[in-house]
Parts: C-alpha cells; sequence; structure tokens
C-alpha cells in the first residue's frame, strides 16, 4: 500500500497481535485488519512473543491482510514472578517506543492499547515527538487493577507515579476509548475531560458465531456430552480478575445430589487454570471436561457446546475491565450467567435484556438453583438464548462496532 493513501494512518501498538490467540490479539487484528481493508494505511507494532509462549518467535516484519506488522524484540521471562513481568514490560517500552518514533509521522494517529500496562505514556510521547495524533484504546485501567490484586499498594511511591504518568497521558490524547461507560465514568473522575472520551465497546465475530443446535454440533459428541446433558461453559483466559470458588462450590453441591446431567466444560487457560485443575482433584470432581484453546476457526462449535455460559469478574474490578468472552458467549445463542456485581456493567445488562442471570460472588447455591432450572424449564432457556443473541446484533456486533472505528479514523485522520 502507499505511504501516502488518502485516507490516512493508523499505527497501532499493542504486545500481541495476528496470529497469537490472546483476547487482546484477536480485538487488535479484526479492527486492524477491517480499516486496511477500507483503504487506509494501518501499522502494528507488537512483540515477537505469544501470549501463551507456546508459539513464536513471530517474524520482525511482514504484511498480512493489508496491515504491515513491525515486530520488536523484547525479554521472555514470562508472566511467572512480578520481577519478570517488569522486566518484560520495560522491555516493550523501549523497543516499541524506538519503533513507534521510527514509523510515526505528523498526521497519522498512534493507538495505543493496555498490554502492557500504562503502554500510553511511552506510546503517547513517540507520537507527539512526531507530531502524530494520539489515542489510547483502553481494555483496562492500571495502577486500579494492579491495586485490586494487591499487587501495588495505593499510597506507594511507585503507584503514584505509574497513576500520574498514566492520567496524563490520556488528558493529553486526542481521544481515549473506552470499552464501556463504567470505564469512561471512571475516566472522566480521573480528570479526562469528556470530550477526549468516546465507549467503543469490544465484539465477537458474530458472522462467524452462529446458534447451532447441540444435535448438529459434532464437536458436542465428540466431547462426550449426551443430547440431554445441560453442559456449562467458560471459553477463553481464566485469569485473575475472574473467579472459580463459586462455580466449583455448585458443581459439588450438583455432583453430591446426583446430577451427572448437569455438567462443566472449561475452554482455555490463563492465572486460575491450574488452581481449577488442583480443586477440581482435591473436591473429587466428576462433572467437569477441560480442553485448551481452540483455533478460532472452531469457535463456532466450541462455542455452541454449551447449553449456557458463565462469564466472571471480580467486583472490585468493576469499570476496571469488561469480561470480552461475553460476546462471544452470548452470540452462540446461550443464556450467559455472570458471577460478579448487580451494579456493574455485566450486572445491569444482563437482567436488562434477560439474556441470563447474575449470580454473586460466593453464592454457590443460588447458582445451582438456577442450573436445575435451566435443566428442566428448556423452553425458558432457549429464550434467553434468542435474548443473548438479539443482544450481540442490537449493537455488539462487528458492523456495529466496526462503523464506530471506521468513524474514529474519519474523525481524527487527514491526508498526510
Amino acid at each position: 500500500m502507499a505511504d501516502k493513501p488518502a485516507r490516512g494512518s493508523l499505527i497501532f501498538v499493542n504486545r500481541y497481535f495476528w496470529p497469537d490467540r490472546s483476547a487482546t490479539s484477536q480485538i487488535l487484528t479484526d479492527v486492524a485488519f477491517h480499516l486496511a481493508g477500507k483503504g487506509y494505511s494501518v501499522k502494528v507494532v507488537a512483540s515477537r512473543l505469544s501470549y501463551e509462549g507456546d508459539e513464536g518467535p513471530y517474524l520482525a516484519q511482514e504484511t498480512h491482510h493489508g496491515v504491515a506488522i513491525h515486530r520488536v524484540a523484547t525479554p521472555s521471562f514470562g508472566r511467572g514472578n512480578i520481577a519478570g513481568r517488569i522486566a518484560d514490560y520495560l522491555g516493550f517500552y523501549v523497543t516499541a517506543f524506538f519503533k513507534t518514533l521510527a514509523i510515526a509521522k505528523r498526521g497519522h494517529i498512534v493507538v495505543a492499547k493496555t498490554d502492557p500496562p500504562v503502554l500510553s505514556w511511552p506510546i503517547g510521547l513517540a507520537a507527539r515527538l512526531r507530531g502524530a495524533r494520539r489515542a489510547n484504546w483502553l481494555q483496562d485501567l492500571y495502577p486500579e487493577v494492579a491495586e485490586a490484586f494487591g499487587v501495588l499498594g495505593s499510597n506507594a511511591i511507585s503507584t503514584r507515579m505509574v497513576r500520574s504518568l498514566r492520567d496524563r497521558s490520556l488528558r493529553k490524547a486526542d481521544l481515549n476509548i473506552a470499552i464501556g461507560d463504567r470505564m469512561a465514568d471512571l475516566l472522566r473522575r480521573q480528570g479526562v475531560d469528556d470530550r477526549r472520551i468516546s465507549v467503543i465497546p469490544n465484539m465477537t465475530d458474530d458472522e462467524a458465531i452462529r446458534p447451532i443446535p447441540p444435535t448438529e454440533n459434532p464437536l458436542r459428541t465428540e466431547w462426550g456430552f449426551a443430547e440431554n446433558d445441560l453442559v456449562v461453559g467458560y471459553s477463553g483466559n481464566l485469569g485473575r480478575a475472574h473467579e472459580i470458588e463459586t462455580l466449583l462450590g455448585a458443581a459439588q453441591q450438583l455432583q453430591g445430589e446426583g446430577r451427572t446431567d448437569i455438567c462443566f466444560l472449561v475452554i482455555g487457560g490463563g492465572f486460575l487454570r491450574d488452581r481449577l485443575e488442583s480443586e477440581i482433584a482435591a473436591r473429587a470432581l466428576t462433572n467437569f471436561t477441560l480442553k485448551p484453546y481452540q483455533p478460532r476457526d472452531q469457535l463456532h462449535f466450541s462455542l455452541t457446546v454449551p447449553d449456557v455460559h458463565w462469564v466472571s469478574l471480580l467486583p472490585s474490578l468493576e469499570g476496571l475491565i469488561v469480561p470480552s468472552k461475553f460476546y462471544g458467549a452470548a452470540a452462540s445463542g446461550r443464556p450467559v450467567v455472570f458471577i460478579g456485581s448487580r451494579t456493574g456493567e455485566l450486572g445491569a445488562i444482563v437482567p436488562e435484556r434477560d439474556c441470563g442471570a447474575v449470580i454473586e460472588v460466593g453464592d454457590s447455591a443460588g447458582l445451582a438453583g438456577l442450573l436445575r432450572r435451566y435443566s428442566g424449564e428448556t423452553d425458558f432457556r432457549l429464550q434467553q438464548g434468542r435474548n443473548a443473541r438479539a443482544l450481540v446484533e442490537s449493537g455488539f456486533n462487528r458492523a456495529a462496532v466496526f462503523a464506530k472505528w471506521e468513524e474514529f479514523a474519519a474523525r481524527f485522520l487527514q491526508k498526510v
């Protein structure tokens, strides 16, 4: 593609990009490929590593679907300890900063995501030095997330310094893209001008992921589930922000009642995956099936194996994170059980659209009762599934979200 296209140039910066399978990678990949297809010059600065560490190193430079990918070298200590994480973060800050400085030009817009945390500061600085416009695409908010996990103390000098740099970068940006209304409210409380805030939700591939009846899904049979089983599923990263005790308690209660027809399926990985496996073994639970991440071209099958999906978020993280896996679960045409705060983003959406239920953290008995109802009242469950699909089609679908990104690009880009 020519260096000075009629529609302008965007540079996205995130640690992971295609073909990596992580959530931030897949979301960015969809948006970048779409904008490139619409005639924009799109570049991505990413790491050569994969999120799970099971692939790569990827090529340092290549073009795919019209997107010029610049992958920088970074340390690879991994996510096993805090010191290693910090070293990996710092390495990406430095190499991504210099790569952005090398490729950004006046009139371009540089969009920094939030992996690693506070990426808005070094990348915003590089963009400013090159005369480019600055945007931040916020998938979460640090250091607040680290404070909620107890990794950083609220009054620690390092926390105050990180927050100061982050807030300054947000206030100076041309636009900050939040993925939910509550996140946008938090930005306003941090002093970010409302004119510099826009809400663009995450999305799922609702064109590929469509409701499939259990009898027509070959993967359901292959994985050993019977037609009359109620399969309660989870798909994606099971990380520190999520919660598993409520589900484990419900599974233990149902197994104790002899409900072998209610089964639990967990697909994916993440920080809590090992703990989940340990708890399943310690409690001698036989109603769980665990599977690895599935290829993206198989998600229309894997996401429709369950009859019900569940997602969770620790209440202390409301407004800081929105579980993007909710949209894929809803697109599958299944009810979504949200384990978390009733006053949170999903805690409001799910009951309002009657597309599932909200269970407070720790209410295993309530979850078990709900799953009994889903098992016994098929019409009720199927109707909530149709409502979930309708929710996606009403504004969280690819077409609607892509339209918002096209509006963003048209608003901020100019001929260069």
